[in-house]
């Protein structure tokens, strides 16, 4: 049965849950459960639906006693959780009602690697993170191909980016691309360079950038590279630290170019995009 209200199942107060990023990927959950709590919680890790579509079916794992009122359960790497969001309940027992959890304290130096210790592909992504109201969830990304943005250097008329590629190798005729959102005709292309191994780097200069902008409407530039001639492109990110939500976290300068302002920002989907916008007159 679905509840998400206060001082339901015996509970005095809502759980408070504690997560610790574990080697290979694994979060391992502390849950603190005051009052008559029942014999047999479960952890569920319920997917936000989209909107307007309705809920999937959640993840649920069993809690084990380790203390007075203290439970725990591990959220093994595999299977990975699909991406999206997903939010933290305790079920007291079954057929109980849902309770949100409480954020506690959240260990993640575990994923502050920046994917160092991932080898190959697929990636999968978890990091469990605060909600502007105030409950425990995970943002999860899940991608067989993903192009792990490192260093942005912003410069007066270009911007050069660090990344590694996972879940293909870099071969002959590959590129970057920047699409202009809206309107999938407009790309701007550019080479890259090899850094060994998964490495690479490409510089996007700003005048590329430009020509689409006209009046007083700003033009973003989603960023993908290809890997080779006729490879699927992949999407550029950042996913692989402990930062659930980027883009008020790393906010890079506009740079201004004639009459207009360029600057790199990260998407609510921590991907990597690119603002050209007019400035106004003075």
């Amino acid at each position: 049965m679905r509840g998400d209200g206060d001082g339901v199942n015996g509970l005095v107060e809502k759980p408070r849950g504690a997560v610790t990023a574990q080697a290979g990927g694994r979060l391992l959950v502390r849950v603190q459960l005051s009052g008559s709590a029942a014999a047999h919680p479960r952890l569920l890790l319920q997917p936000r639906p989209k909107k307007g579509r309705p809920e999937e079916a959640g993840r649920s794992l069993v809690l084990e006693a380790v203390g007075t009122d203290e439970w725990q359960t591990v959220l093994e790497a595999e299977p990975a959780l699909d991406e999206g969001r997903w939010d933290a309940y305790v079920v007291p027992g079954p057929g109980e009602d849902r309770v949100p959890l409480l954020p506690g304290l959240r260990d993640l130096r575990g994923l502050v690697s920046g994917g160092d210790d991932v080898q190959g592909g697929p990636v999968a992504v978890r990091i469990p993170y605060a909600t502007k109201d105030g409950r425990l969830a995970i943002r999860a990304w899940r991608r067989a191909t993903h192009a792990e943005a490192g260093r942005i250097t912003v410069g007066p008329d270009a911007m050069t980016v660090k990344a590694r590629l996972y879940g293909a190798g870099l071969g002959e005729g590959a590129e970057v691309s920047l699409n202009r959102r809206g309107r999938e005709s407009a790309v701007a292309r550019t080479s890259l360079s090899a850094g060994g191994g998964q490495d690479f780097s490409f510089t996007v200069a700003y005048a590329d950038l430009l020509a689409e902008v006209a009046g007083g409407t700003p033009v973003v530039w989603d960023v993908f590279v290809r890997p080779s001639a006729g490879a699927p492109r992949v999407r550029v990110a950042r996913l692989m630290d402990d930062i659930a939500d980027r883009k008020t976290v790393f906010v890079y300068p506009a740079t201004r170019v004639g009459g207009a302002s360029v600057r790199p920002y990260y998407t609510l989907d921590n991907d990597l995009s690119v603002e050209a916008a007019p400035r106004p007159s003075p």
